[in-house]
């Protein structure tokens, strides 16, 4: 067997349906969570009441995430299911219009005209449905709206985001909450940014510093409200 056929070649864009779930979940964990922790010990918050606050954020966080990916991407599949019954409908309906269309296409990529229509005739003989899905609507098995796999990604990936900045609450001293957590959590979003970078074949750096940047805002900003409504408090 020559080498041609033992090669075979894995892209990071395969993942690219469950990895932004992922990474969008985990991300929302360590920040939501870790800023409402930071939050409510800016108000002077004692132990017992940032930790049902964490414990809130992580059971809500995880369920919201859960049910706004499998409705944003069921949304997407109802599209997409949509597009192919209408071009299924054409193909039956108009096929010489579809073939010139097909055709067309691979023109518009550089194709000579002559040899587009050969391939656009060769494609609709294989599977004609998946031909027009792939280079007319661009939907592909690696693109295509995987409600359940989000759902499941982003309920999973948030809880373990969550986790860090939760557990560290219990061990740690009232006083040092605040620096703990945030220090914590940075270098969980660190972590993820790189992880996220790695699998996605993407540069570490900017993933490193966007994730870690915005997680330190949010933290900062969730902080001076919680000292501020402390204070009004008090």
């Amino acid at each position: 067997m020559s080498r041609l056929h033992r090669h075979v070649e894995t892209h990071a864009s395969s993942r690219i349906g469950w990895l932004r779930a992922a990474v969008m979940g985990a991300n929302d964990g360590i920040v939501s969570t870790a800023s409402l922790i930071v939050g409510v010990a800016a108000a002077d918050g004692d132990r017992s009441s940032v930790l049902i606050a964490g414990m809130a954020a992580l059971i809500a966080g995880a369920m919201s995430m859960a049910a706004g990916e499998y409705v944003s991407v069921s949304s997407q599949s109802d599209t997409e299911k949509a597009d192919l019954d209408r071009e299924r409908r054409e193909l039956a309906e108009q096929p010489d219009f579809e073939l010139k269309e097909l055709a067309g296409i691979y023109e518009e990529r550089g194709v000579e005209p002559e040899t587009a229509l050969a391939v656009a005739k060769q494609m609709i003989e294989r599977d004609a449905l998946a031909a027009h899905a792939r280079d007319e609507l661009g939907i592909s098995e690696i693109t295509a709206a995987k409600p359940l796999q989000a759902a499941f990604a982003s309920a999973l990936t948030f809880t373990v985001g969550a986790a860090p900045p939760l557990l560290v609450v219990p061990f740690t001293p009232t006083n040092l909450l605040i620096p703990v957590v945030a220090i914590i959590s940075i270098v969980c979003l660190a972590i993820l940014g790189a992880l996220g970078a790695k699998a996605g074949g993407a540069p570490l750096g900017p993933a490193i510093w966007r994730v870690s940047l915005w997680g330190a805002i949010a933290m900062a900003m969730t902080a001076a409200v919680g000292q501020a409504f402390g204070a009004v408090v008090g």
